[in-house]
């Protein structure tokens, strides 16, 4: 049997060989090729052609016109004479005589006068304007139609609601002057006012008879309302 140590360093040394007769074929130059000049073919390039000179043409000179030769017994035509215009003359204004100057008193008394003539405007138009900005309460609006119409609303104010309804409870504008809260109660049954004593009362008087009590609602008393006032520019 071959031993297979010996047939693998075989192998490498064929591969070398191999590549060292490779290595000497590419590093040997090719063999120049004989009859390359004999292919090579040189061309003349013709020579350019020749320009015509210009040609030069002489031109006859020009004669000048003859005047015209006046016939023999023909009269001579008068030349008209041209006047020399006259220049126009621009009219010179006249002098303006000096305005006399104005007194100084006189200027002060003006400028014065003008002053005191827009300080009455000024107070004419902010008297104006204080009119359309505030203008003057005359009386309420008052008609038999307004007066049927508050009637009718104080009438429905007064009814009594119905048993199973709630009370209508309102406060009124007190007209005494004594600082006490009165509030009116409207039910089913019965009208009443519950009015509050007033901040100045004695501490004993409250603490004795409690702090509010049951009155009659006085007639003059009524809810208080928006007032409604006609005015001078209505």
């Amino acid at each position: 049997m071959n031993d297979p140590r010996s047939a693998g360093l075989a192998a490498t040394l064929l591969v070398h060989v191999l590549l060292i007769l490779a290595w000497q074929m590419a590093r040997t130059l090719p063999a120049p090729v004989a009859g390359d000049d004999a292919a090579m073919l040189w061309l003349r390039v013709p020579a350019p052609a020749p320009v015509p000179a210009p040609r030069i043409v002489a031109v006859p000179p020009v004669q000048p016109e003859a005047a015209p030769t006046r016939k023999p017994g023909t009269p001579l035509r008068p030349v008209p004479v041209v006047q020399a215009e006259t220049p126009v003359q621009t009219p010179v204004p006249a002098p303006v005589p000096d305005a006399p100057p104005v007194p100084v008193e006189s200027a002060t008394t003006s400028t014065a006068a003008i002053m005191d003539s827009a300080r009455r405007s000024i107070g004419d138009i902010d008297r104006a304007l204080r009119k359309e900005r505030q203008p003057t309460i005359v009386l309420p609006p008052d008609s038999p139609q307004l007066r049927l119409r508050r009637g009718i609303e104080h009438a429905r104010e007064m009814a009594p609601p119905r048993l199973w309804e709630a009370p209508r409870v309102v406060e009124l504008v007190n007209n005494t002057g004594d600082g006490a809260r009165r509030t009116r109660v409207i039910t089913g049954d019965r009208t009443y006012c519950l009015t509050d004593r007033a901040p100045t009362t004695n501490v004993e008087m409250i603490e004795m008879h409690g702090k509010q009590r049951f009155t009659t609602c006085p007639k003059d008393e009524e809810p208080a309302r928006q007032q409604e006032w006609r005015t001078a520019r209505d």
